[in-house]
């Protein structure tokens, strides 16, 4: 029972991480339409951000993940403005070959600037513990990781679904030139969807590093887990993104429990046999 427990609540926080981090890429895949192959080095720049802020500034864990957020989003908005904004709408092979250099651009500057180790992020005291249920006690960090997963899942449904700024980046996707000519800028709603995208990417870097370690090929190394939930969950669908995180990190985690040396085999067959029954993912949107 108790080692059912564990494997229940670690899948758990395993799936909202990757909920937290896949789900901008899920935006700018669905939503924006670019294949962002990039997504994950900007998880890893949050990641050494408050890395940087927590063990050689000295900063509390909450200031360093803030600093993070906002630094990462300041790094990419004239990366948006000077390279994204050339592929908007252009083919898909395009946007690969881009964010793919991008993401070794990346990685070549953080090794360069931070050396190739392993970066740690000190949890502060009260995430450090655990919350005795009586029958089971629950790492306090994954109660964190759970409750910021279910966060972002409200604040971005509702971001979406109903305000006028939701309303404006729907009616950009449908039709680009209609909505400019009806007074949308579409060129700052596609650059503060790519904000956003790109601060829960470093959120996600930052609060999954327990479970996600922050290392020098972070980016090339989860690249395709990235992308994987976002095709499963159907790109643009945040309920999809979330149950695709969700099932696929049960999955990989109940796998790896009794077997942990078939690695991710069991993550990719169900991939497979998703994918093979639900083209377009779980609840994927289907192009104008």
């Amino acid at each position: 029972m108790q080692t059912v427990f564990s494997i229940a609540v670690d899948a758990l926080a395993y799936g909202m991480v990757l909920f937290v981090i896949s789900i901008g890429l899920s935006v700018t895949m669905g939503l924006m339409r670019v294949v962002n192959l990039a997504h994950g080095a900007f998880a890893m720049i949050g990641g050494y951000i408050a890395s940087y802020a927590a063990n050689d500034m000295g900063l509390g864990y909450g200031i360093a993940l803030m600093i993070a957020v906002f630094g990462t989003i300041l790094i990419a908005i004239p990366i948006e403005r000077l390279l994204y904004r050339r592929i908007y709408g252009a083919p898909e092979l395009t946007q690969v070959l881009m964010t793919i250099g991008i993401t070794f651009c990346i990685i070549g500057i953080a090794n360069y600037a931070f050396g190739p180790t392993l970066k740690t992020i000190p949890l502060p005291t009260g995430l450090r513990g655990s919350v005795d249920l009586g029958f089971r006690s629950i790492a306090t960090h994954r109660i964190f990781a759970i409750l910021c997963g279910l966060a972002v899942a409200a604040a971005l449904w509702y971001a979406i679904e109903k305000t006028a700024f939701g309303v404006k980046l729907r009616a950009a996707v449908d039709n680009a030139t209609m909505a400019a000519a009806l007074g949308v800028r579409t060129e700052i709603i596609y650059a503060v969807s790519f904000a956003v995208a790109v601060g829960l990417a470093a959120l996600g870097g930052v609060v999954g590093a327990e479970l996600l370690p922050v290392e020098p090929y972070y980016a090339l190394r989860y690249m395709v887990t990235f992308l994987v939930v976002v095709s499963v969950g159907g790109a643009g669908s945040i309920p999809g993104a979330l149950v695709a995180c969700l099932l696929l990190g049960g999955i990989d985690t109940a796998g790896r429990y009794p077997v942990p040396e078939f690695g991710e085999f069991f993550f990719y067959l169900a991939v497979i046999a998703i994918v093979c029954v639900f083209p377009r993912g779980l609840a994927g949107r289907t192009r104008s």
